[in-house]
């Protein structure tokens, strides 16, 4: 009779654990929606997607929230974004980047970043780089080679890089 007791508590065990593993919270720093429902710009690659949204938290500062997808079915590694403020005869004024969380990015895998910078009024537009390194097609391992790196110009611009809404 023990054994039957002991047995039917490992049975619930399993089913409890099983029920409550799908109310699972999705993993930190995961957007809810897909990015396109959540962020209002955009930039893509062959292997790597940025969505971003530009806040001004106070006066004199802007801050860039956003995260990059990779969207390539290559392993996407050491990703990096960079914003910086530029004047009108296209001088850097100020500049800041950061890693994005993950420092691998598996296919459709989603990381965060957020960089915020000062500005002080002589910018004429903030714009965003962002690089990574990609691992070949072929083979399971592979050299990656040097990072690419790419630019979008005037990225807080309410016209520019914007993510299409759904009709």
């Amino acid at each position: 009779m023990k054994g039957r007791l002991w047995l039917l508590g490992l049975v619930l065990a399993g089913v409890v654990a099983c029920a409550t593993e799908g109310n699972a919270p999705s993993p930190p720093g995961q957007p809810a929606l897909y990015p396109p429902a959540v962020f209002a710009h955009r930039v893509s690659t062959a292997d790597l997607t940025v969505y971003w949204n530009c806040v001004q938290p106070e006066p004199g500062a802007v801050q860039v929230d956003g995260v990059v997808q990779n969207t390539g079915g290559r392993s996407v590694e050491y990703a990096q974004v960079e914003i910086v403020s530029v004047d009108a005869r296209e001088r850097t004024i100020a500049s800041v980047r950061s890693a994005v969380r993950d420092l691998i990015l598996q296919t459709n895998q989603i990381s965060p970043f957020q960089l915020g910078l000062r500005i002080v009024g002589a910018e004429a537009r903030i714009d965003l780089y962002y690089e990574y390194r990609a691992r070949p097609h072929f083979g399971l391992g592979g050299f990656l080679g040097s990072p690419e790196r790419f630019r979008a110009r005037d990225v807080c611009s309410d016209t520019q890089h914007r993510v299409p809404k759904p009709q």
